[in-house]
């Protein structure tokens, strides 16, 4: 369960035994059925979490009763609502399992211990922060000057494991598109190839 986690927090950072050990041991252990929920809506999110099994999908419902993906996490992804967990405000957003999942969570007290007394911690978080950053600022770009067909298409081969977890529907949530389209756009790529 924890090997998951340091060999994530290895690709970051360099820890020494000890360290990857004390930091590790302030991760609580969550399983969550499919269909359940981490986190809803209106709720403080008291966690950061990593994905040690299974799906989620971290979305938001607008005013219309749209729901908007912001992303999908499998194994080995990290998962929070980070304005809620920061500012300790009601969240904004939904986190379900969409399969039988496994989730390591830190809470803020103890990753607040964590800066304080393994200095090495706060630098992995604000390197994954910078990759969330530009992988956020990348979707942007992409949702403002793409077609939903390239965005589709770059979707399928950036995250080829999630394609296969996903139903059409999530995916058209992901995308900012309906289902129809969706399929619509997956009749055209076939008849291409």
């Amino acid at each position: 369960m924890k090997a998951l986690l340091k060999q994530n927090i290895a690709k970051h950072i360099s820890l020494s035994e000890n360290e990857i050990e004390d930091f590790c041991n302030l991760f609580e252990q969550k399983l969550i059925p499919k269909k359940n929920f981490l986190l809803r809506e209106g709720e403080i999110c008291k966690f950061e979490g990593f994905v040690t099994k299974g799906l989620f999908r971290v979305y938001h419902i607008d005013k219309n009763g749209f729901e908007q993906i912001l992303y999908f996490a499998i194994e080995n992804w990290w998962i929070t609502d980070i304005d809620s967990f920061t500012n300790e405000v009601p969240s904004q957003l939904f986190i379900e399992a969409l399969e039988d999942s496994e989730v390591l969570v830190i809470s803020k007290k103890d990753k607040e211990f964590a800066y304080a007394n393994l200095p090495k911690i706060e630098k992995l978080f604000r390197v994954m922060t910078q990759k969330t950053h530009v992988a956020l600022q990348r979707r942007m770009i992409d949702n403002l000057s793409k077609t939903a067909e390239s965005r589709y298409i770059e979707f399928t081969e950036r995250y080829p494991q999630l394609t296969q977890r996903l139903s059409n529907i999530q995916i058209a949530a992901y995308l900012g598109i309906t289902n129809v389209f969706l399929s619509n756009i997956r009749k055209k790529i076939a008849v291409k190839k």
